[in-house]
């Protein structure tokens, strides 16, 4: 059981639910898009978020910054995140600007602006979880593809939930959170994706 909820943890890693959240999107939406952007978004995409963010990781590992790509401590958590605020930034310049595929432009705001308040959390030595921040920001986000699009995907936010389920768990289990770090870990991903959501619908 030990094992299983450890790979729970890693294969739901938060480096890859902004690919997810995309990759879900581009599935779900009744909109058209060419074979040839999609897969440019999403090498783009996998390259910024997941790649570089790794090489950084290595980096700072070898410089002696952090110890573990989970990212235990608060202290280890600050300039990690300002770095990925800055890749965050990048990507809604230049992968998904504002006139182009709207949706996901604020999806990766509501990123942006959780990924901040988890650094202001992380400087005043708050351990908000970042795996319930990535899941609940892609659980809020597809509820809003669902709503702005009217389409019945009940399925896919009922598999998002037990997924949600599984993480907590796992992280509880492997004493890695609290369940007050988890809860603020939920509501930093959830709130900021509900908060851009008005002015997606309003701009769809």
């Amino acid at each position: 059981m030990n094992s299983v909820l450890k790979s729970i943890s890693f294969i739901f890693h938060p480096l890859i639910m902004p690919l997810l959240g995309v990759i879900f999107y581009f599935s779900k939406s009744p909109r058209h898009f060419t074979d040839e952007l999609i897969q440019a978004k999403l090498v783009s995409l996998s390259i910024l978020t997941i790649l570089l963010p790794i090489l950084i990781y290595f980096l700072l590992k070898t410089l002696g910054k952090t110890h573990s790509i989970y990212l235990k401590t608060t202290k280890e958590r600050v300039i990690p995140l300002v770095v990925n605020a800055l890749i965050i930034l990048l990507v809604i310049k230049r992968v998904f600007p504002s006139n182009q595929i709207i949706g996901l432009h604020y999806f990766f705001i509501g990123i942006l602006i959780s990924t901040l308040v988890c650094l202001i959390l992380a400087v005043l030595e708050f351990k908000a979880s970042i795996h319930m921040i990535a899941i609940s920001g892609v659980f809020m986000f597809a509820l809003g593809l669902a709503i702005n699009f009217s389409i019945n995907i009940n399925g896919s936010l009922a598999l998002i939930i037990l997924i949600a389920g599984a993480i907590a768990s796992s992280r509880l289990h492997l004493n890695a959170h609290t369940n007050i770090e988890l809860i603020i870990g939920f509501c930093v991903g959830f709130l900021p994706q509900l908060l851009v959501f008005n002015y997606w619908l309003a701009t769809s």
